[in-house]
C-alpha cells in the first residue's frame, strides 16, 4: 500500500521546532484567509482549508504529532509514502471530544493510513452547506455573527482492518502432508508510549494437504486491526515451497531423478525408489535410456482431481575408474556389439 505523504509543517507554514502555541497561531490565521465562507465558490480555497484543518488536527495533539514525526523528516510532499512490513498492523487510539480541529469533511489517505480516521471527530462529515465550517471558524479566531449554523453529524467511523499477506516457507514433506504448523511472525504494534515496535506474533496454521508455491492459507481475523471497534482484517499466507535435493515440483506432479548403471539399464533390473510415502520397489525394463521417464501412479501432491503422480527419471551413470579387468570387459562389449548410439 502506498499513499501520498503530506508535510503537515509545510502546510501551516510552520517549522518542525515549532512550539502548539506557534502552530496554533498559524493555522488561525490561515484558517481565517482560506474559509470558505470568506471564499464562496472557491473550490481551491475550500481544499486549501481542509488540508490546513487536517494539519492542524494532528500538530495540535502531543500523541499525533509524536506519531506523525516518527516518519522521519527526509519526506517530501506529495511523494508516494511506503512504509515499513508491519507498519498497519500499529494499532492507535486516541481520545477527542468536540471542538477538535476535525469536521470539514473527509481527511486524506494519507491521515486515514496513519490515524484510521478514530481521534477526535476526525472523518466526521458536515451538512448544512458553507455553514458547516462555522465551528472551526470559531475556533481560529473570528467572529462566526455572520454564519449559518451547520451541525456536525457522524464522528469516529467504524472501519475493517485492512487485509494483510506473509509468506509461508514449508518443506515439499510439509506441503505434501499437510497439517498444523505454528509460525512466528514480526509485527508492530503500539508500545506504552503510543509508539511502534517490533514485537512476535505466535498462530497456529492448518495446512491443507498438496498446497504449492503462490497458493494462498487464509487466516480470519489475524490481519491488520480495525478502527473504531471495527473487525480486524484477514491474514493471507503465501505458501512458498522450499527446493528439495531430490524432487522437483510440476504442479501437482513430483519428478525424481534416479541414477542407474549401464547394465541395469541394459539388462533391467529392481530398484529401491524414495517416495514422499516411503521407498518402494521399482521394476526398470531391459532397454531403459537415459532420461527415460517412468510414472508411479499416486505418488505426487494432492489436487482437485486427486493426486498427482511422481516420474522417475533414469539417469545412467559410468562408473569414472575402472580396473583392468572392468577395463577389459567393456573393450570387449565395444569390439562384439553393433549397437550404434549415432545412428543418425
Amino acid at each position: 500500500m502506498s499513499v501520498k505523504y503530506k508535510d503537515y509543517y509545510d502546510l501551516l507554514g510552520v517549522k518542525r521546532s515549532s512550539t502548539q502555541e506557534e502552530i496554533s497561531k498559524a493555522f488561525k490565521k490561515l484558517a481565517r484567509k482560506h474559509h470558505p465562507d470568506l471564499n464562496p465558490n472557491d473550490k481551491q480555497a475550500e481544499e486549501r482549508f481542509k488540508e490546513i484543518n487536517e494539519a492542524y488536527e494532528v500538530l495540535k495533539d502531543p500523541e499525533k504529532r509524536k506519531l506523525y514525526d516518527s516518519l522521519g523528516p527526509n519526506w517530501q510532499s506529495g511523494q508516494d509514502f511506503r512504509p515499513p512490513p508491519g507498519y498497519e498492523d500499529t494499532h492507535f487510539q486516541f481520545r477527542g471530544g468536540p471542538g477538535g480541529g476535525g469536521g470539514a469533511g473527509d481527511f486524506s489517505d494519507f491521515f486515514e493510513f496513519l490515524f484510521g480516521g478514530a481521534a477526535g471527530g476526525a472523518g466526521a462529515r458536515f451538512s448544512g452547506g458553507q455553514g458547516g465550517f462555522e465551528n472551526i471558524f470559531r475556533q481560529a479566531g473570528g467572529a462566526g455573527g455572520g454564519f449559518s449554523g451547520g451541525a456536525y453529524s457522524g464522528g469516529p467511523r467504524t472501519r475493517r482492518g485492512s487485509d494483510a499477506e506473509a509468506t509461508l516457507d514449508l518443506t515439499l514433506e510439509e506441503a505434501y502432508s499437510g497439517g498444523r504448523k505454528s509460525i512466528s511472525l514480526s509485527v508492530q504494534e503500539a508500545g506504552p508510549d503510543g509508539m511502534p515496535h517490533l514485537a512476535t506474533k505466535t498462530l497456529q496454521v492448518n495446512i491443507p494437504p498438496g498446497v504449492r508455491t503462490g497458493q494462498r492459507i487464509r487466516l480470519a481475523g489475524q490481519g491488520n486491526p480495525g478502527f473504531g471497534g471495527g473487525a480486524a482484517g484477514d491474514l493471507f499466507l503465501r505458501v512458498n515451497l522450499l527446493p528439495h535435493p531430490r524432487y522437483t515440483v510440476e504442479d501437482v506432479n513430483l519428478v525424481l531423478d534416479l541414477p542407474l548403471a549401464p547394465w541395469e539399464a541394459a539388462l533391467g533390473a529392481t530398484v529401491r525408489v524414495p517416495t514422499l510415502d516411503g521407498a518402494v520397489e521399482m521394476r526398470i525394463p531391459a532397454g531403459t535410456g537415459s532420461g527415460q521417464k517412468l510414472r508411479m501412479r499416486g505418488k505426487g501432491l494432492s489436487g482437485p482431481q486427486g493426486r498427482g503422480d511422481l516420474f522417475v527419471r533414469v539417469m545412467v551413470k559410468v562408473p569414472q575408474a575402472a580396473s583392468p579387468e572392468e577395463k577389459e570387459l567393456w573393450e570387449k562389449l565395444r569390439e562384439t556389439s553393433s549397437f550404434n548410439p549415432r545412428n543418425f
